[in-house]
């Protein structure tokens, strides 16, 4: 006897180039590919664009979930809670759960790469944040803390 799969069971989810959720905060664009919504919680991932000068976050550590940094193009300055290292094209910083992490372009040409995120969720994080500007609130590192703990995420001073 073939075993035959259930028809009404779970498919896969193809996401085409277009498709996703753009949230800008704090003059980084997170392009969320894929969040809690569509992975049932457990994967969330997002392409992020990171201009010159502009600081992602500041060092930082999360609580109940991991992150991985992949570098696509350009040159990200990655501090890993002993200081700081530059990653470029096809580099990968794993930032699990507990471990300090932050990011920054201290170079002069623009930064892409992925964000993913295990389990997912933290996508909210982003958009109580856009949408606490959008509302005319002023990015300040007490509002970035406030909402940071809503997420389990401390700030790091080592």
């Amino acid at each position: 006897m073939t075993e035959q799969s259930d028809p009404t069971g779970p498919r896969p989810l193809l996401r085409r180039a277009g498709d996703g959720e753009l949230i800008d905060v704090a003059g980084v664009a997170h392009f969320f590919r894929l969040t809690a919504e569509h992975t049932e919680g457990r994967f969330a991932c997002e392409e992020f664009t990171l201009d010159p000068g502009i600081v992602g976050a500041r060092p930082h550590v999360h609580h109940a979930h991991d992150e991985y940094f992949y570098v696509l193009a350009g040159e990200l300055t990655l501090h890993h809670g002993d200081g700081e290292v530059t990653a470029g094209p096809g580099d990968l910083l794993a930032a699990v759960r507990g471990t300090p992490h932050g990011f920054r372009n201290a170079g002069t040409e623009p930064v892409r790469a992925l964000c993913l995120y295990t389990p997912a969720g933290y996508e909210g994080y982003f958009r109580e944040v856009h949408a606490a500007v959008a509302a005319g609130a002023e990015v300040t590192d007490e509002l970035l803390a406030e909402f940071r703990g809503r997420f389990r995420t401390t700030s790091y001073d080592g």
